[in-house]
């Protein structure tokens, strides 16, 4: 990314959005749905991509379908605040295979982490084995997902006024 701001117009919202929902439309399926021609069409996204604005394309893998898996969502609490702390756990949350998402967040806990794992059983090893670790885990909360309700890339919310 260039860190430079770039203006975006009403075709590259577009864009974003229908790609955000489909990666693997063509090219004139896109430019049809945008109203503009291949080549203008083509050269808005290669921009997007250049400006790091689209970072990659990639397909939603439904895991459980591949093996048994439980998702569990967990709020961590950190006992310690200062740089080291947190780079330490995050190289942590990097390397666990099992981790599919983790976020810094605000408000009470430091982080939200989303786990596939086996079964809650091993679920339980693995926050075992990290409380005893070095990563600085002062007091964790979990949430075993029961049922999921809504799953899908983001799309960009266009102000139609």
């Amino acid at each position: 990314m260039t860190g430079k701001a770039i203006k975006l117009d009403r075709f590259d919202l577009k864009i974003l959005d229908i790609l955000a929902v489909d990666g693997r439309i063509t090219k004139s399926k896109l430019a049809e749905a945008i109203n503009l021609s291949v080549s203008p069409c083509w050269e808005r996204v290669r921009r997007l991509e250049k400006a790091g604005i689209i970072e990659g394309y990639g397909a939603r893998i439904n895991v459980s379908v591949l093996a048994k898996c439980t998702p569990v969502w967990v709020q961590i609490e950190l006992k310690a605040h200062d740089a080291e702390s947190f780079q330490r756990f995050e190289a942590a949350m990097l390397e666990a295979p099992e981790v599919t998402e983790c976020v810094a967040v605000g408000g009470g806990v430091d982080y939200l982490i989303k786990l596939e794992v086996e079964s809650v059983d091993s679920y339980q090893r693995l926050i075992d084995a990290w409380l005893v670790s070095e990563i600085g885990i002062e007091r964790y909360f979990t949430y075993i997902v029961t049922k999921t309700v809504k799953r899908t890339s983001p799309s960009l919310v266009l102000d139609k006024r």
